[in-house]
């Protein structure tokens, strides 16, 4: 890369947190004209960055950015419906990123993933039978996106413990910081009541885009370590 283009790299990295840090503040005010512009804006930002930034262009992680601008704007509007839509939108971004990384680790041996999803399954699994008040079209739904970030963090788990080397340590933290932000999201959304709102809002959001610029630095790694 040209000096030119590490500098706008800087450039779009820095406005992007500080988008991400606005719309934290704008969640914990409730400022709704903040939120409603901000946030589809961050990962809209990640694909203009990851365009500047790569010489492969994976589609497939520019895909899982396009249905997260979809979800975030789905989940802008705190309705049954939304939240309903916002479900089913990241669950094509979440199949889409489990297929990245796939491409990009080449497991081969899935005993190890299989292990260490275990823990995660049981986790979220507990969760969701402790559950009462899921909407019964959301309750299939929701059951795969509990199969999904177990496999998910299983992947970076199993990949960070078999082999520790760069790309591994930022897919596990990217990893961790989603299973926060799903951690996050379901305890505000089914056992809280709107007066937490105002603490686990911008704790999401924080969680949300830390975890998908490491996502971003993941796969740029990658692509400049297989490229040297």
């Amino acid at each position: 890369m040209t000096v030119r283009a590490i500098n706008i790299e800087k450039l779009i990295s820095i406005l992007y947190f500080v988008v991400a840090f606005a719309e934290v503040c704008a969640e914990y005010f409730k400022y709704k004209p903040g939120i409603y512009c901000l946030k589809p804006l961050l990962p809209i930002i990640l694909i203009g960055l990851y365009w500047m930034s790569s010489n492969f262009k994976q589609w497939i992680l520019i895909a899982a950015l396009f249905f997260s601008f979809l979800t975030n704007i789905f989940f802008v509007t705190n309705t049954p419906e939304m939240l309903f839509y916002g479900i089913i939108t990241f669950t094509f971004h979440r199949i889409l990123v489990i297929i990245l990384v796939l491409k990009i680790t080449k497991i081969k041996d899935f005993i190890p993933l299989i292990i260490a999803s275990i823990p995660f399954l049981m986790i979220f699994f507990y969760l969701f039978i402790e559950t009462s008040n899921i909407p019964e079209n959301s309750f299939l739904l929701l059951i795969f996106q509990n199969l999904l970030i177990s496999i998910y963090a299983g992947i970076a788990l199993s990949c960070y413990v078999m082999n520790d080397n760069k790309i591994n340590s930022i897919l596990l933290i990217s990893t961790l910081l989603f299973v926060m932000l799903h951690l996050v999201i379901f305890i505000e959304r089914y056992f809280l009541s709107n007066e937490y709102i105002s603490i686990f809002r911008p704790i999401a959001m924080t969680f949300n885009a830390l975890a998908f610029y490491s996502l971003y630095k993941f796969v740029i790694t990658a692509e400049k370590l297989n490229d040297n």
